[in-house]
């Protein structure tokens, strides 16, 4: 669909004020930024996407941005307006569309996925509250590695240098397409807090060609909002508290009328990252989130499921070292901890009658608990590096029970507990023998845990029937490539 949007209102007040106050002795200066990319992080194929970038985008979505990154995909071709919030997974390198995500997203180094589906949340990720993007291509090493099967996509709020004292935009198109958003910085301090809000909703279009449309099928309608916390100060000198909260909620329409799916969340992070001679990255996060959809009949028009609550959440932690070892090596040291864990509440329905046949239940529990070690080592214009990971993965409390619409007990399966580790690593090269070209190789190998999703929720969109797995292993992938890197201008 091509929206034509009109710009009705935007003002932008004020001019980005210095985030360094003032002060009698030594400035203390704020970032809110995370530690520097590593310099053997190119040789695995990193892109940088720039603040004018994420800004000029048209659809204000942020899955259309990353789209200029060669391999990126989604399970679904439209964007997240129109496409179920549950098919909104992010892979890398050509691997093939998945609705659980292959790639790891983080957003100021919290992981995004949901933790039941495994999703994104793209809907709730603005664009103008970025600063920059970085994208790393291959089997991951680091913090959260454990889901980096394809690569990283790094999201980076923006900072106070980026945005205004206040803003405010309106935009209005076709279909009766809207976005209202807003936002507030200011100075606190040495440091800064900044409140943003973004509304969108619009009458949508018709997903179905004309020719096989029938009187039943309406616009995919969307309404969703988010609004996000930011503040960031200095424990000393060198060394800075950052936190993030956000809050969510979308709604949408696939196709028919009372198709309907919602998302929602509530996540909050606090990090500490040290610039001094010992640098470190320290993070904490928790993540509450649900959702529910509505499926309707293609044939009779009924209601044939209802997921009516899949409550779940998310929490973790990482730390990360980098002592000082030289000015040819950059080591890299840590341990991180993700743990997920949710339910799902459903009811399905008589495509004839319209009554309740089944009530199902289902739920558990996963944890990767991970340490983690790189080094790269420059030689002139050559820069090796080399990492490695390794995670003990837990899959827990398993179940799926059904009953019939009378209350009878028709499955009630429980699990068995499991647990395993699981290695990975990552090597490569980078030349720069002069500026403006590089050639690289790599080599890695990666794993992801499979979501809650996979392993306990089957369900049947007619006529495709898909089966949970409760014994499903990880995913894993190895991966070996070369390649290189021109840039002949500034932009080129």
């Amino acid at each position: 669909m091509l929206l034509v949007r009109t710009s009705l209102l935007a003002i932008i007040i004020g001019t980005p004020a210095a985030y360094a106050q003032e002060a009698v002795g030594p400035i203390i200066i704020v970032t809110g930024k995370a530690l520097d990319q590593t310099k053997g992080d190119p040789a695995y194929g990193s892109v940088e996407i720039d603040r004018a970038r994420l800004t000029s985008e048209a659809s204000g979505r942020i899955e259309n941005v990353l789209a200029d990154v060669a391999g990126f995909q989604q399970f679904r071709r439209s964007d997240s307006r129109s496409a179920n919030p549950s098919a909104q997974g992010a892979t890398l390198r050509a691997l093939g569309g998945n609705a659980s995500s292959r790639t790891l997203v983080l957003l100021d180094g919290v992981p995004q996925a949901d933790p039941f589906f495994g999703y994104i949340p793209f809907s709730a990720i603005a664009p103008e509250r970025l600063s920059s993007v970085r994208v790393t291509r291959g089997g991951g090493n680091g913090a959260f590695g454990a889901g980096a099967v394809a690569g990283t996509i790094e999201l980076n709020s923006a900072g106070r240098a980026d945005l205004p004292d206040a803003s405010l935009s309106a935009f209005y198109g076709s279909n009766n397409a809207s976005e209202l958003s807003a936002g507030v910085a200011t100075n606190l301090g040495a440091g800064f807090v900044t409140l943003s809000g973004r509304w969108d909703r619009g009458d949508g279009f018709f997903t179905s060609p004309i020719a096989t449309r029938q009187p039943s099928d309406v616009r995919a309608a969307y309404d969703s909002w988010s609004t996000g916390l930011r503040a960031v100060a200095p424990l000393a000198d060198g060394v800075e508290i950052q936190f993030r909260g956000l809050i969510f909620q979308d709604h949408r329409t696939l196709r028919f009328a009372g198709a309907d799916s919602s998302s929602e969340g509530q996540d909050a992070s606090i990090r500490i990252v040290s610039r001094g001679l010992w640098q470190v990255d320290a993070l904490a996060y928790v993540q509450a989130r649900n959702f529910t959809n509505v499926v309707i009949s293609a044939t009779s028009l009924r209601k044939t499921l209802d997921q009516r609550n899949t409550p779940s959440t998310g929490l973790g932690g990482k730390i990360e070292i980098r002592p000082p070892v030289g000015s040819d090596h950059q080591l890299r040291i840590g341990a991180d901890a993700r743990l997920s864990d949710g339910v799902l509440f459903e009811d399905a329905y008589s495509a004839v009658t319209g009554l309740v046949t089944a009530r199902r239940n289902a739920g558990g529990n996963t944890a990767t608990f991970g340490v983690f070690a790189e080094n790269d080592w420059n030689i002139g214009a050559l820069t090796l590096t080399g990492g490695l990971r390794a995670d003990r993965w837990t899959i827990d409390n398993g179940f799926f029970a059904e009953r019939s619409a009378n209350g009878t007990v028709v499955r009630d399966d429980k699990f068995a507990n499991r647990a395993s580790w699981q290695t990975s690593t990552r090597v490569g090269a980078l030349y720069a023998a002069r500026d403006g070209f590089a050639l690289r190789a790599a080599a890695y190998t990666g794993f992801r845990l499979p979501t809650l999703n996979e392993l306990y929720r089957p369900f049947t969109v007619f006529p495709v029937a898909t089966r949970a797995n409760a014994a499903l292993h990880v995913e894993k992938l190895r991966g070996l490539e070369a390649g290189f890197d021109i840039r002949s201008a500034n932009g080129v």
